[in-house]
């Protein structure tokens, strides 16, 4: 019995979502045709591999694509992350035990390749590169994160 009896899974549903999950470890682990790793993203943006969209309704009527795409809200998974946002040069004070830092400095993102996230839709980019569809996502646009092997221990310390 399921740890939730109140969820009622769709089975295709439930399949469709761990074949997704399997092709995305596979495009993230297997380097030698990993086409994302050319792409270089850009201060607070996220790369996300878009979930595809259900193309019925839970009572079996067909969607058109047009219909899918204008959801408020979209998923999909982490692929890159750029290196987040950008902080100014730390003041000069009177300390020279401190080392200088010389180049740009961030505030990393809270995203993470693999993450599962929910974001707004009208704040996506869409590209399409060799076939594949992606989107650009700026951090203030994501919802939230779901990660699957999360050490706690990082947050609670």
């Amino acid at each position: 019995m399921p740890a939730w009896p109140h969820v009622r899974i769709d089975p295709s549903a439930r399949f469709q979502e761990i074949l997704a999950k399997i092709a995305l470890n596979r495009m993230l682990f297997d380097k030698s045709r990993n086409v994302t790793d050319k792409f270089i993203v850009v201060g607070d943006r996220i790369l996300i591999k878009p979930k595809s969209l259900d193309e019925r309704t839970k009572s079996g009527i067909y969607l058109p694509p047009g219909i899918q795409e204008k959801a408020k809200i979209q998923s999909g998974y982490v692929i890159k992350t750029g290196p987040g946002y950008p902080v100014g040069p730390p003041t000069d004070t009177d300390e020279p035990w401190k080392e200088r830092v010389d180049g740009p400095q961030y505030i990393p993102l809270q995203a993470k390749v693999g993450d599962f996230a929910i974001f707004v839709q009208n704040s996506a980019y869409e590209i399409e590169y060799e076939e594949e569809r992606y989107l650009i996502v700026p951090n203030s646009a994501i919802l939230l994160l779901i990660r699957e092997d999360d050490d706690l221990e990082d947050y609670l310390s």
